[in-house]
C-alpha cells in the first residue's frame, strides 16, 4: 500500500490535493496505518486514474463524483474514452509526420520546397481544425465559418490582434473602446455560430480548455471575457439594484469559471434526455439554481429584475450558450 506522500509523488499531485479528495469523499484511502497515515491500495489508485482522466476531459469535481458512479465512469469506459482521444492525436501526429517526411525528402535532394509545400506544413503544424475535431462533429464543423472559411478565420485572427493592441496600449476592460470591441466580438460570435446555443456552449468549453491551441493565449482570453463582462454589467445595471450588481461582480470573480462547463453539460444532457426526466437532469438543474442564487440571491424582486433584463436586452443573451429552449429544459428538470 502507498502512503499519501508516495501516491502524490507518483501521480504528480500534491498531498494537499489528495487530502481534499478525501475530505469531499471523492477518493478515500482504503486503510490507515497505526499512526493514522492514509494508505492507498490498487483499487484506490485505479479510482484516482479515473478521477484524473475525467479532470483532463474538463469535468468539475462535482461532476466527476457523479460520473464515477455511472456507466460512463466505469474503468473500461474511461480507458476507451482516453484511447479515442489518443487515437485522434496520433492521427494528427501521423499527418504531420508524413508532411515533414515529404519536406525532408526535398531538402535532402537539395531542392527548395515551394511556397505551397511550406504553407501545407505550417497548416498541418498549427491547424486549429485538429483541435475543433475533438469537440465537434463534421456536420457541426461545416456550420462554423471560423473553421471552414478563410475570410472568417482571418477576421478572428484580426480580432485577436485588436485585443492584443488594447492590452499593449493599457486600455482597461471597462473603457469605452474595450467595451465596443467586446460588442463586436459578441456579434461576430453570434454570427459565426448561427446563434445556436449548443454550438456556443461547445465553443466556449473548447476555448476555456484549448486557449493556446485555438490561437488565443490566456492573456487575450481573459481580457476579452473582462471586456464582455463590463459590457453586460452595464446592461444589468439598468435593471438590477447596485448592491446586486456588486454581488454579481463578486460572483463572476470567484465562481464565474463554473458557468462554462455547466452550460456545456446542460446542452449535452438536453440531447441525451430532451424531457429532462432523468437523475442527471435533476442534478444539473440543482447545480444551475445553486449557482444562479449565488449570483443574484434569492430575493424574488432581484430574480424578476434579472429575468426582465435578460428578456429585454438582446446583449445579455449573446454568447453564453443559453437559449429559451435551455431555460425551458431546466424548468422541466426542476419540476418535482
Amino acid at each position: 500500500m502507498l502512503k499519501v506522500g508516495e501516491l502524490a509523488a507518483l501521480a504528480n499531485l500534491t498531498v494537499r490535493t489528495l487530502h481534499h479528495y478525501d475530505s469531499i469523499g471523492l477518493l478515500r484511502p482504503s486503510a490507515r496505518s497505526d499512526a493514522g497515515y492514509r494508505l492507498y491500495d490498487r483499487d484506490d489508485v485505479a479510482r484516482l486514474h479515473r478521477i484524473q482522466a475525467l479532470r483532463a476531459f474538463g469535468l468539475s469535481l462535482a461532476d466527476i463524483a457523479l460520473t464515477l458512479d455511472s456507466p460512463a465512469g466505469s474503468p473500461l469506459a474511461i480507458v476507451d474514452r482516453q484511447l479515442e482521444a489518443l487515437e485522434t492525436r496520433m492521427a494528427e501526429a501521423r499527418r504531420l509526420r508524413d508532411q515533414l517526411l515529404r519536406v525532408r525528402a526535398e531538402l535532402v535532394l537539395g531542392s527548395a520546397p515551394d511556397l505551397s509545400t511550406w504553407l501545407t506544413t505550417l497548416e498541418n503544424t498549427m491547424d486549429m481544425t485538429n483541435v475543433y475535431e475533438r469537440y465537434f462533429t463534421k456536420e457541426e464543423l461545416d456550420r462554423l465559418p471560423m473553421v471552414r472559411n478563410d475570410a472568417a478565420k482571418a477576421q478572428w485572427q484580426g480580432m485577436v490582434e485588436q485585443a492584443r493592441g488594447l492590452i499593449d496600449s493599457q486600455v482597461p476592460p471597462n473603457a469605452d473602446a474595450a467595451k465596443a470591441f467586446g460588442l463586436r466580438w459578441l456579434q461576430t460570435f453570434e454570427r459565426d455560430t448561427g446563434g445556436d446555443p449548443a454550438l456556443q456552449a461547445k465553443m466556449n468549453a473548447m476555448a476555456e480548455r484549448e486557449k493556446d491551441a485555438v490561437g488565443m493565449p490566456t492573456q487575450i482570453f481573459d481580457y476579452v471575457k473582462a471586456a464582455v463582462g463590463e459590457l453586460k454589467f452595464d446592461a444589468w445595471a439598468k435593471y438590477m439594484r447596485p448592491e446586486i450588481v456588486d454581488r454579481m461582480r463578486r460572483h463572476f470573480a470567484t465562481r464565474g469559471q463554473e458557468w462554462t462547463p455547466l452550460i456545456a453539460q446542460v446542452q449535452t444532457e438536453i440531447q441525451a434526455d430532451p424531457e429532462a426526466t432523468g437523475p442527471r437532469a435533476r442534478d444539473l438543474g440543482r447545480q444551475w439554481m445553486e449557482l444562479f442564487h449565488d449570483m443574484v440571491g434569492t430575493d424574488q424582486r432581484d430574480v424578476d429584475a434579472f429575468r426582465k433584463a435578460t428578456a429585454t436586452e438582446p446583449l445579455l443573451r449573446m454568447g453564453p450558450g443559453i437559449g429559451d429552449a435551455t431555460i425551458a429544459w431546466l424548468r422541466k428538470a426542476l419540476t418535482p
